[in-house]
């Protein structure tokens, strides 16, 4: 006959001997149970150290911004890059998201409202939400990754430690004009980007759906309220600050050569995106 073990276990059966089968089984169970858990708390540190790191880096730009104004050749030059650079692309966007929003709103309203309120419905839109956030979308892809990619790269082949050793501090030189530039040129791009979304809608009302000029615009006028505006441009002064603070962060972070390149690259758009969102919820229920 084969002679069953037991073991004595305190923490099950009050102290009572179980087999050892029976033990192993309870164990695994503990682990299974505790993994997902572990990985829950490793997450939460990881979101914590990485935030704290950030608002740290947003302190030592504050600090250097006192040599704002002797290093604004720097900032020009990112604000050409940021701003001038970014108007192809962020026109095309705007165009569409208008005309689609022109024709979805006549799609929505046929047989409940009238369409004479197309212009109302599709400009507070633009104004408020669609307009700054996806000029921030839009950046984040073509910005943030951009600052994450040029930074990394720097930090892998030693070109941030060659600026240490000559004295030059990588936060005033590389994060300070990048963050200005952006905060500066966010706002611009998305008031840009309104015009042309309300240009895109106006042309699929007045083409597709037949409403004149007078009847579009009069409908704009009359829902035009100037907190949209300037909630929209809160908006995107915020999604600014997040784009450069987070490409400069995850740039300077950045290790492991190429590979490490990459995956900054990667991570710089999806963190700016995930808090492009986020902020977008916080600040419109403040503002509206």
């Amino acid at each position: 006959m084969e002679e069953e073990i037991y073991i004595l276990d305190d923490t099950c059966n009050g102290g009572k001997a179980t087999p050892a089968g029976t033990h192993n089984t309870t164990l695994m169970l503990r682990e299974q149970l505790a993994r997902p858990i572990n990985l829950l708390g490793r997450f939460v540190i990881a979101l914590i150290e990485q935030t704290g790191a950030i608002f740290i880096l947003f302190g030592k730009i504050l600090r250097s911004s006192i040599h704002l104004w002797r290093n604004r050749h720097l900032v020009f030059d990112q604000m050409l890059l940021i701003g001038v650079h970014s108007l192809p692309l962020v026109s095309i966007i705007a165009v569409f998201t208008g005309a689609v929003s022109a024709w979805q709103a006549a799609y929505q309203f046929e047989g409940l409202v009238p369409l004479d309120y197309i212009g109302a419905g599709t400009s507070t839109a633009i104004f408020i939400e669609l307009g700054p956030v996806l000029t921030g979308i839009i950046l984040a892809g073509r910005i943030g990754s951009s600052i994450a990619a040029e930074l990394g790269t720097m930090k892998v082949t030693e070109q941030i430690d060659a600026l240490e050793s000559l004295a030059i501090d990588p936060v005033h030189y590389l994060a300070l004009p990048r963050f200005f530039a952006a905060i500066i040129m966010t706002p611009v791009l998305t008031i840009f980007a309104d015009f042309v979304a309300l240009l895109g809608s106006f042309i699929v009302s007045n083409m597709l759906i037949g409403q004149s000029a007078h009847i579009f615009f009069d409908s704009v006028q009359s829902s035009f309220e100037m907190r949209s505006v300037v909630g929209g441009l809160i908006k995107a002064f915020a999604f600014g600050a997040t784009i450069a603070l987070v490409g400069c962060y995850v740039g300077f972070q950045t290790s492991g050569g190429a590979e490490g390149v990459g995956r900054a690259t990667i991570q710089a758009f999806v963190m700016s995106s995930a808090m492009i969102l986020i902020h977008d919820y916080i600040l419109a229920t403040i503002i509206f």
